[in-house]
């Protein structure tokens, strides 16, 4: 039980260490979202394309908490309650995992 939480930890800290501007947007990417943390119930995604993108949320064990398909930028999260999440964006071949934090 504790190696799963060590597992845990780490995926955590691999995504902690990503680089992002004051404003919370990823510098330099072409798939990503802000605001993080979310306090207004909606992100919004970034991308160099306008295809639709399937959005998946995941809590800190791992369970699926949202899965949809958007085609425009704004994601509404207002159902999710506040905590830690990890968010994973794929729009065509492109992916982007990020921790999320939902206030």
């Amino acid at each position: 039980m504790a190696k799963n939480y060590f597992y845990i930890i780490l995926f955590f800290l691999a995504f902690s260490f990503t680089g992002f501007a004051q404003d919370g947007k990823p510098q330099g990417e072409s798939l990503g979202f802000y605001p993080n943390p979310v306090s207004n119930g909606k992100i919004y995604i970034t991308s160099k394309t306008s295809l639709d993108k399937e959005v998946l949320i995941f809590d800190v064990l791992g369970k699926k908490v949202l899965q949809t398909t958007i085609s425009s930028r704004e994601l509404n999260i207002a159902s999710i309650p506040p905590g830690v999440y990890i968010i994973k964006i794929t729009e065509a071949d492109t992916t982007a995992t990020r921790k999320l934090i939902v206030r």
